[in-house]
């Protein structure tokens, strides 16, 4: 009897499609090939300086470095707060309306876990990032997918899908700006969504790890500025991105004051908080100087015109998103039947470019790849000249030879 035989629940967990890439793209590099990782979504960009040093003042402080809160220390919780009365005009009680989380993952799939038991019905959109619809999974609950996809109203296939379920569905996942579609939405989607949910008792996590990261004048909304959003819906955050601080694990979960609650009992059972030290340098990120935030997204959004203008010279047209840190393309055409896997594993072994295949986000992504703006201006134009010799060599060049 193998592993997966003995244990049902990873059964329910398809291989990490990503993997695939991954492990193709360090093969190519052991033997001495360049390749530009545009794969996972990794920011290279350094913590900002006074992030690091508030760091490095609190390690040297031995009273740290005893057990913390399972729910965070009060200050970042205060801090979390405050964060959320500046940018979004929102009140957030610190003691009953957040809890620190060890990145967004670990916070959601927590929640999901205090939340869902078998045969709990949970709505989450496809394509989607892979612990949305996984968290449920290893919670025993059954996932019901609506499409999220350009030439349909996401709000009526919602209707439809509660309609026809049965037992009625008990929580629903969101994501905007959407990782991997870069999909935005206002503030009135959210309004819709709110009643929606009050109308069908129904809970909602709305995943807002990209907030910061927007670009030509658009603004994400957070869930939580509807009026009465709290009674049905709490909102993860990431430092990850915003701070460049992915390797910190450092999130948080704010809203319904019931399903804070559930997140923090749950936590004091299966973790004592993260180290303290890295918590009160993200009081520093969340209280500090945001210039650095200004400057990551400024570098971010040079990253995607450079992509966006050489995608476009060698024959692949991507509308340029107004978020994220990636940036999502449909297949071209003479490479669609192939799939994104296949085409995947294309540009990295002609191209010498690693991008994520859309099928890892879902079964209806699969004329799609994501390209993470992880490397720099230069090196991105280097992927450009790759992809250009595989259209090439291909025949599938727009007419540019």
């Amino acid at each position: 009897m193998n592993g997966e035989e003995k244990f049902p629940k990873i059964q329910r967990l398809p291989p990490y499609v990503f993997n695939i890439v991954n492990e193709l793209k360090i093969a190519a590099r052991r033997t001495g090939e360049d390749i530009v990782d545009l794969g996972m979504g990794n920011p290279d960009l350094p913590t900002p300086r006074h992030i690091v040093e508030k760091l490095k003042e609190a390690v040297d402080n031995p009273r740290n470095h005893r057990y913390s809160v399972s729910r965070g220390i009060y200050k970042l919780r205060l801090a979390i707060a405050n964060w959320y009365k500046r940018k979004f005009n929102v009140d957030i009680d610190p003691e009953t309306e957040a809890v620190v989380t060890i990145g967004s993952k670990e916070g959601l799939a927590h929640l999901v876990l205090a939340m869902i038991g078998p045969g709990d019905v949970v709505i989450v959109p496809t394509p989607n990032y892979p612990i949305h619809t996984y968290s449920v999974v290893i919670a025993g609950g059954d996932v019901r997918h609506v499409p999220l996809e350009p030439d349909r109203c996401f709000i009526e296939d919602l209707e439809k899908t509660v309609k026809d379920s049965w037992p009625r569905p008990k929580l629903l996942i969101i994501n905007y700006p959407n990782n991997p579609t870069t999909k935005v939405v206002d503030l009135e989607f959210f309004k819709r969504i709110v009643d929606f949910a009050k109308e069908n008792n129904i809970y909602i996590i709305h995943d807002f790890a990209y907030a910061e990261l927007v670009f030509d004048g658009y603004r994400a909304p957070s869930i939580l500025q509807v009026p009465g959003a709290k009674d049905v819906a709490v909102e993860s955050y990431s430092l990850s991105k915003t701070y460049n601080m992915p390797g910190w694990r450092v999130g948080f979960m704010v809203g319904n004051k019931d399903m804070i609650h559930a997140l923090a009992r749950i936590k004091s059972y299966l973790d004592y908080g993260m180290f303290q030290p890295i918590q009160i340098a993200s009081i520093i990120a969340l209280n500090g100087p945001q210039d650095c935030v200004k400057e990551t997204v400024e570098t971010y959004r040079k990253r995607r015109d450079v992509l966006i203008r050489g995608l476009k010279n060698v024959g692949w047209d991507v509308e340029p998103p107004l978020a994220t840190m990636f940036v999502w393309a449909r297949i071209p055409e003479p490479f669609r039947k192939m799939g994104s896997l296949e085409f995947a594993k294309l540009l990295l072994k002609e191209g010498k470019v690693a991008v994520s295949p859309g099928i890892g986000f879902g079964n209806n992504a699969d004329e799609y790849v994501r390209f993470a703006l992880v490397e720099n201006e230069h090196r991105i134009r280097q992927a450009i000249r790759g992809i250009r010799r595989v259209f090439q060599k291909y025949g599938a060049d727009g007419g540019k030879k």
